[in-house]
């Protein structure tokens, strides 16, 4: 999973958004595909996205660089209909 979300303070819930990444694309618009050391080769999928608690998360295990979570953020904004 990717995480994908902003710090929260304590009024708020502690949950933090997460992108799934899949072994098992299906060459959807929404699937993006990136080369992560840590992970099998996948996909994200964008649609998959939820929110999990806080509690749920033991530790990271790297960085994403900005280029790629670009890519993440613009397929995030057309999937909500965000985009400008």
């Amino acid at each position: 999973m990717l995480v994908l979300s902003v710090p929260y303070s304590v009024q708020d819930y502690a949950l933090i958004s997460v992108i799934p990444h899949t072994t098992s694309p299906r060459g959807c618009q929404f699937e993006i595909d990136l080369k992560v050391p840590w992970l099998q080769p996948g996909v994200f999928n964008i649609q998959g996205m939820l929110a999990v608690p806080a509690a749920k998360f033991l530790r990271r295990l790297g960085f994403i660089e900005r280029g790629s979570l670009m890519k993440i953020e613009d397929a995030a904004r057309r999937w909500l209909g965000l985009h400008s």
